[in-house]
Order: structure tokens, then sequence, then C-alpha cells
């Protein structure tokens, strides 16, 4: 049987020339409502620049970027035709300080909860759900991605501007989720009962109003019978997404339930905060050894543990030759500099505007053209 799996995209709307936010994803979700399922959903997000579409559930990867691919033409096309352009980016090159949040009672209550930080929270992020049967197996899979997540979040970082200044980041949305009650690679637990135990803790605090805030990059499904996988930035394209949702879920399926606990918990935090800062520029934290090894060391350890999940559903090829793409190319933080460089603010934008069309060589929303 195959696994199942969804991605969840999140975009931001952004003026063409400033690139700021624009308050107008209210319009975007009533204009590319989806009519059913099997369409995927478009949803409000936290701010009112801010949307996401939910892919339907799929078995391949070539499924999940058909589905994006689609979505992210009609997103493109609706934001240009109002003179706006649509970003999957971890965070917007300029931010607007008192952005209002999206008219939902969930948000408006979260942002009187949370207080100063929530003005910072003007991140996008891209969200893996791989199906599995049971609250345990969501257990053994989070603990068996944790000690991947640092390479996982290397690949896929994404947002090295904020205010208009180079952070220094290349994932400076990782940076932001340090500031919340839950946040990074989660803990390791025994088995669902624990994980259920001591979330329930954590929701008798005044740190966490919901299961929905319980901010680590891996948790079990409060809603499908799901792992969810939260550690991405928002991509530029869909076949990064979608090649990087074949790679947890490949982790997923791996046949070994690996050792939770074989690298203490501080050094996966540090190699996590590595990986924000530098991506692939450094070393990474190898799972094998709980040391630093060079980044192409340790992707290429990461693809070789994925693999036999992949080749289960036919991804393997496509998902290396992204992930090859990435080394020689940059990840997204990478990319979006040097369109910045060589193109000033103009360049970025249509780095982050380009019109996404179907085939090889892949451009999505945000790709090079």
């Amino acid at each position: 049987m195959r696994t199942t799996i969804g991605v969840e995209e999140e975009f931001v709307l952004l003026d063409p020339v400033e690139l700021s936010p624009v308050n107008r994803a209210h319009d975007a979700v009533d204009a590319l409502r989806r009519g059913n399922g099997d369409e995927g959903t478009v949803l409000l997000e936290f701010f009112a620049s801010q949307l996401e579409f939910a892919s339907p559930v799929c078995t391949t990867a070539a499924e999940i970027r058909a589905s994006l691919t689609r979505f992210r033409a009609e997103l493109a096309s609706w934001a240009a035709n109002n003179g706006m352009i649509a970003g999957g980016v971890g965070a917007p090159y300029r931010a607007d300080a008192h952005s209002p949040v999206a008219n939902a009672d969930r948000y408006r209550a979260i942002a009187a909860h949370f207080g100063g930080i929530i003005a910072d929270h003007q991140i996008n992020g891209v969200h893996v759900h791989v199906g599995v049967p049971d609250l345990d197996a969501a257990i053994r899979a989070s603990n068996r991605l944790r000690p991947w997540l640092p390479t996982l979040l290397a690949l896929a970082a994404n947002s090295p501007f904020w205010h208009g200044e180079d952070t220094g980041f290349d994932s400076w949305r990782a940076i932001h989720t340090r500031r919340w009650t839950t946040h990074g690679i989660p803990p390791s637990f025994r088995d669902g009962a624990d994980y259920r135990a001591r979330t329930a803790a954590l929701l008798r605090t005044s740190g966490i109003t919901d299961p929905g805030t319980v901010n680590w990059v891996v948790r079990p499904s409060e809603r499908y019978p799901t792992v969810e996988i939260r550690v991405f930035d928002a991509q530029l394209d869909s076949g990064t997404s979608a090649a990087l949702a074949s790679l947890v879920r490949g982790l997923v399926d791996a046949q070994e339930p690996g050792e939770p606990d074989a690298i203490a918990p501080e050094l996966l935090d540090a190699g996590f905060w590595q990986a924000a800062r530098f991506g692939l520029a450094r070393d990474l934290l190898h799972p094998a050894t709980g040391k630093p090894h060079p980044a192409a060391e340790v992707v290429s350890a990461l693809l070789q543990e994925a693999t036999p999940g992949m080749d289960a559903h036919g991804d393997t090829a496509t998902a290396a030759e992204v992930v090859a793409r990435i080394m020689t190319e940059g990840n997204g933080a990478d990319r979006q500099r040097r369109a910045l460089r060589e193109g000033g603010t103009a360049g970025l934008a249509r780095l982050i505007g380009a019109t996404p069309h179907q085939g090889p060589p892949e451009v999505g929303v945000g790709a090079i053209p």
C-alpha cells in the first residue's frame, strides 16, 4: 500500500515595486476558491496578506507537483491582474510593522495572547502531511526525522531578508519561530501516550493556546491521520516543494525506526540554528556521527536514507534531480540574494513573481526564468 501525502503551501501577496505585503488575501481566497477536495483547498492564513493552498491527498510527487503548479498559475494570474505578485518566500523582503491579522476569530485570539511576537510572524512555509496509521506511528516518524531536520532546513532555506536588509541568515523564518513556547526540533517521545500527556501539560500553561500553537517543526496532525512536517520555508517553485515532500515521506517510510536519543538535544538545536544561519555553505550535523560534516556529504546520506521509501512511490529520480540542482545553484536564499545582487529589487521581484508553467525545466511562482 502506498503512503499518502499532501502539501500545504503558504504565499504572501506583495507590491511588485516595494516588495511589501498587500492585505488582499481575502479577495484572493474568494476568487480562487475550490469547489471540492479533489482540487485542493484555498484558505486564509495568519495575516491579511497571506493565503494557503492545501493540495488534495496524493500518492506521488508528480501528482503533488501538478496540483501545486495549477494553483500557482491561477494565483500568479490573479495577482498580476490586480497589480501584485504572489511570493513563495519564507519571509517578505519588506514587512509592515503593523500588518493586520486575517479576519478570523482564532487568529485574533492568538494575536491578543502572544503580544509583541505577532508583528514579526509574517512568515510562510511548506507543510507536508504524510499518512500514518495511528498516533504511535506518527511519533515513530517524528523520532526518525529529528536528526535530519537541520539538513532538510538547509535545503529549503528561503528567507534571507527582513525589513529590506539581508539578515545574514538563510532562514530568518526559522529564527523568528524560536521565540514561541515550542519551536524547532521536537523532543523525542516514547509513544503516542507520552506525546499526549506532555502536550496536555503544555496546554495547561499560558504559553500555548490550542494544539495548533504547538510549533515544533514535526508534530502529529490534530485534524488528519498524518504526521505533519513544518520545517520548510515557502519555496520559489512547485517542483522543489514536491521534491522536499518526497524526501520526508521517504524518511518516514524508512524501515529502521532510528535512535531518537542518539544525538543530544542541545546538539540538534545548535545544528538547526547553524542550518538556518548558513544553509548549505557550512558543515551540517551528520545523524550517523552527531558531528559536523561537509554539507554535500550529509545531503548524500539523506538521499541514501530516503531512497527506499522514495523508490516505492517512483519519486527517487525527480527528487534527486531537484536536490542536485539545489546543491549546484543554491537554495532559495542563495537564489534570492543572487537576484537582488544582479538586478536590484526589480530583479528580486522578477524572481519571486515569475509566471509558472508545466513541464521541464521547472519554473514555478518565483523560479528563475
